[in-house]
């Protein structure tokens, strides 16, 4: 049986594909690896923006945001990752990279989405 951590990451992915859905994005690939960085959704609107998207769950507030953790280590494995993708598919658009924090809520989970987080 997953462990909790492991149960809150997984329904935060899904609810993050779910919260791009619904804003007319297409879901292109989930949990993409190049070598030892991983990608946790890229989603693709109108076929000229691609977004990579780095989904963080926390199950408390209490030590910090989920977005704070994403290191500075995350985030170049995070953009080798994303220009490997794009060199595969032969990209030449619009790229961003966004941040989708997760944390449980009394009705289901809050999610809080930062768009171009980091270059």
């Amino acid at each position: 049986m997953p462990s909790p951590a492991h149960q809150l990451g997984h329904a935060g992915e899904t609810a993050a594909a779910q919260h791009f859905l619904a804003q007319g994005f297409e879901i292109v690939y989930r949990n993409y690896r190049y070598r030892r960085a991983e990608v946790d959704l890229i989603v693709r609107r109108d076929r000229s923006l691609l977004v990579f998207v780095e989904v963080k769950a926390r199950s408390s507030v209490q030590f910090g945001f989920p977005e704070e953790f994403v290191t500075e280590r995350k985030r170049q494995l995070f953009r080798l990752a994303a220009e490997h993708y794009q060199e595969e598919i032969n990209w030449h658009g619009d790229i961003r990279f966004d941040i989708l924090a997760v944390t449980p809520a009394a009705d289901g989970l809050r999610l809080k989405h930062f768009e171009d987080a980091f270059y």
